[in-house]
């Protein structure tokens, strides 16, 4: 949080925060992800929030200029508490959120649900106001807790519910009965507890499943999907086509952009890419060696 504001504050018109972004979606695309959801929620107040969430505006307008994949802001206020709850949870709800949607539109309100961050309470309100604003809804919910927020959650019609690695198995059946994408995060298992989501049993029962880098720096530094791919073969029980879907056409839809890219047909982008190998389940049989030699972006190569 403490270099996120540095970074806005050691130039001009957010160029520091455009340097880093730039700098890390890059290593992402060069691994072959071209449509890349990006969240504030480390600034964590007024103006550092509303600079992140410009900064991937802006990223957003020039990759659309030219073409080369898409960035998707995510509103991530809720991701933990600075300060005292009542104020900061307020002041995120009835403050924070009208203005992001009165500049940015009604994009998807993200929240971490968890022991030391936001409360089943303080999200359940938070959600209400995102939806009066028309914001899609997104929650990082049972990561190490099962707190109940889940069965809210879906009853609200999240957009997707991630993380899941303490959810019961009931709470999964729930989550596949529901029209809610279970978003898997194995990095954080990786780096972290050793702790997977119960992918088999999501979609044995009929859940959709999609999977991600969650990269960031205190769980998940992973930029690499090919790597989280092998992860969700080998600890979250998907196949190895279960969890290349799941990193394409499942992961667009969560972001609104199947029609556009995810999977390889007339009128997409032509999103692809060259592998070192004739098998495409290398992505998921090795440990991210299949890793991309060209990666296309509907005008060229990077």
């Amino acid at each position: 949080m403490r270099a996120t504001r540095e970074a806005f504050a050691t130039g001009p018109h957010r160029e520091g925060l455009l340097r880093i972004l730039s700098a890390r979606t890059n290593e992402m695309r060069r691994r072959g992800s071209l449509a890349i959801e990006v969240k504030s929620g480390y600034g964590l107040d007024r103006t550092t929030e509303l600079e992140m969430l410009r900064a991937i505006r802006a990223h957003e307008s020039n990759a659309a200029r030219d073409g080369d994949g898409f960035f998707v802001p995510t509103f991530l206020g809720a991701h933990a508490i600075d300060g005292d709850e009542t104020a900061y949870c307020t002041r995120v709800i009835e403050e924070l959120l009208p203005e992001v949607v009165a500049e940015f539109g009604p994009i998807a309100c993200d929240a971490y649900c968890e022991k030391g961050a936001w409360s089943p309470a303080w999200t359940k309100k938070l959600f209400e106001r995102a939806q009066s604003l028309g914001c899609p809804l997104r929650v990082h919910v049972d990561q190490f807790n099962e707190l109940g927020f889940l069965e809210t959650a879906l009853e609200m019609g999240a957009r997707s519910v991630d993380h899941l690695e303490a959810t019961s198995r009931e709470g999964l059946k729930r989550v596949a009965r529901s029209q809610s994408t279970a978003v898997l995060l194995p990095g954080c298992g990786l780096s972290l507890d050793g702790r997977y989501a119960n992918g088999r049993h999501l979609i044995d029962e009929g859940a959709a499943v999609a999977i991600a880098t969650n990269c960031n720096p205190g769980s998940s530094p992973i930029v690499s999907m090919p790597l989280v791919i092998a992860l969700a073969a080998r600890f979250c029980g998907l196949t190895h086509a279960e969890a290349i879907t799941a990193a394409t056409y499942n992961a667009a839809c969560v972001l609104g952009l199947e029609n556009e890219t995810g999977s390889i047909e007339v009128g997409k982008r032509a999103h692809l890419v060259m592998l070192p190998t004739r098998d495409e389940r290398a992505l998921a049989y090795e440990w991210a060696t299949a890793e991309p030699e060209e990666v296309y972006a509907g005008h060229g190569y990077l």
